[in-house]
């Protein structure tokens, strides 16, 4: 919980958008429009659940249109609350713009803690909270798009689709009505991994820009980095694990809501992944030590720090004694308004969420795309590929032959190149390309202007720079 002297995530939000509001140069009309959310509405249903009626209340707000559809996910929380959506609705808005996802902002939430229900009456919830959602069009394919988010999964993606093509029997394009769906549901490959897939890739573009390491004190590439994981949910365990996989980085601590592990060699991802799985908990994990305070271990010395999991986790109470030179926020709005303060003046590099955690929304725009032009990627092309690759395979190995050069092809090169790409390998193109591009967009900000000294701001300029634009082409 944040300290009492301290913004709100709603306060933080807006905190941060007028800080970039005073570096441009803006009507004060159009400054209005941006910032404030367009509408929300609240619904409060009932649903029969063990001999009797239980109501609940949900919401779904929508931040901006200034491009259609909106697009947010759905959050199961008891924390959930019409300031805290209408915050992640404005920060979905600015999202979209940064990375150039063609939407608008939106949010949904449902005030509930889903472990407290069976997966049938979580089924019949969700398909009430949907259809009361659907029938006033907050729900729709060229309107209004979900996404999962904290508290649910594909698997009420599923839900929320099958009970929008029951309400609208003859909408070709019904199944694009939500992303984050299961593969044989009309999902796309990569969407599970797809937040803490760009984590990676927003990291190696920050490992990319010298001038950016320099700023955070930091030299080198990513490999035998210290990470922190604050959240072992989907999001930090995919980042955590194609770091430690793929990059090379060491995985220290791996902090949850009951304690956090520690290990100066670096943690075993899946091992503690698993573990988790099996007993709910991190206590009793054999090969590393454990913190019951495991808040503690945000202040602890490392190199990168991931918030990957809720609001507010760094403030004042703990700001001044974080350690880490980089912290990329995969969770929404970890650091709060006053700590982002004493963290910039510490020297500290943020890498802000709106651009960290973007991969979610960019392969959901993906899946969006898939879903109307009915056809999975790389269908077309992935063959007359493989078949172009072979001819110059060939080529080559009769050239060697005929000149007597004894060239060979390494098995492992050929399996390599005569492999076309597929829907998974086009997913991690896109995302890399659209993370990459974003960085550059951000850091040119960042590094040419000296009014702008973090790229939180440099974000912000660069998103409501997008979003003013495409009101100006409305006429407004």
């Amino acid at each position: 919980m944040n300290p009492a002297n301290e913004p709100s995530f709603r306060d933080s939000v807006d905190l941060m958008f007028n800080r970039a509001v005073a570096l441009m140069d803006l009507p004060p009309g159009l400054e209005e429009k941006i910032r404030v959310c367009n509408a929300t509405y609240t619904v409060r249903f009932g649903v029969r659940l063990r001999g009797r009626i239980h109501t609940f209340t949900g919401y779904r707000s929508v931040h901006s249109e200034h491009m259609e559809p909106v697009k947010g996910g759905i959050r199961y929380s008891t924390a959930v609350n019409q300031n805290e959506v209408e915050a992640l609705a404005a920060l979905m808005t600015y999202k979209c713009a940064l990375v150039d996802a063609p939407f608008g902002g939106s949010k949904g939430g449902l005030c509930i803690d889903p472990r407290d229900y069976d997966e049938h009456e979580l089924e019949l919830i969700t398909r009430r909270f949907a259809y009361e959602l659907i029938k006033r069009d907050m729900i729709n394919p060229a309107q209004n798009v979900p996404a999962p988010d904290m508290g649910t999964s594909e698997r009420e993606m599923a839900w929320i689709a099958d009970q929008y093509k029951r309400m609208n029997t003859t909408d070709i394009n019904g199944v694009a009505c939500v992303t984050g769906k299961p593969i044989n549901a009309g999902g796309i490959q990569g969407r599970t991994e797809a937040t803490g897939r760009g984590v990676q890739y927003a990291l190696r573009a920050f490992f990319r820009d010298t001038q950016g390491l320099e700023k955070a004190g930091l030299k080198g590439g990513l490999e035998g980095k210290r990470v922190i994981i604050q959240g072992l949910g989907n999001v930090g365990y995919h980042a955590a694990k194609f770091l430690s996989e793929e990059d090379g980085c060491k995985i220290t601590s791996i902090i949850e809501r009951d304690g956090a592990l520690h290990s100066a060699d670096g943690l075993n991802v899946e091992a503690v992944h698993s573990w988790i799985g099996k007993h709910g908990t991190v206590k009793g994990y054999a090969d590393a030590a454990f913190e019951a305070d495991g808040a503690k271990m945000l202040e602890a010395e490392c190199d990168i720090l991931i918030p990957a999991a809720l609001e507010g986790v760094i403030n004042l109470s703990n700001a001044e004694r974080v350690q880490a030179p980089l912290i990329i926020e995969a969770a929404n709005g970890p650091v709060t308004a006053g700590a982002d303060e004493v963290l910039r003046k510490k020297g500290t590099v943020i890498v802000p969420d709106m651009y960290a955690n973007a991969g979610g929304v960019t392969v959901s725009y993906f899946e969006w795309v898939k879903n109307l032009s009915h056809i999975r990627f790389g269908r077309m092309q992935r063959r007359a590929e493989e078949a172009r690759h072979q001819l110059v395979v060939d080529e080559l190995e009769r050239l060697s032959a005929d000149k007597g050069l004894g060239w060979t092809l390494s098995p492992n090169f050929k399996e390599k190149y005569l492999r076309g790409a597929g829907e998974l390998e086009l997913v991690r193109s896109g995302l890399d390309d659209t993370m990459s591009t974003a960085y550059e967009a951000m850091s040119h900000v960042w590094h040419s202007r000296d009014d702008v000294d973090d790229l939180r701001t440099a974000a912000y300029l660069v998103s409501i720079g997008k979003v003013a634009e495409s009101y100006r082409a409305k006429g407004l």
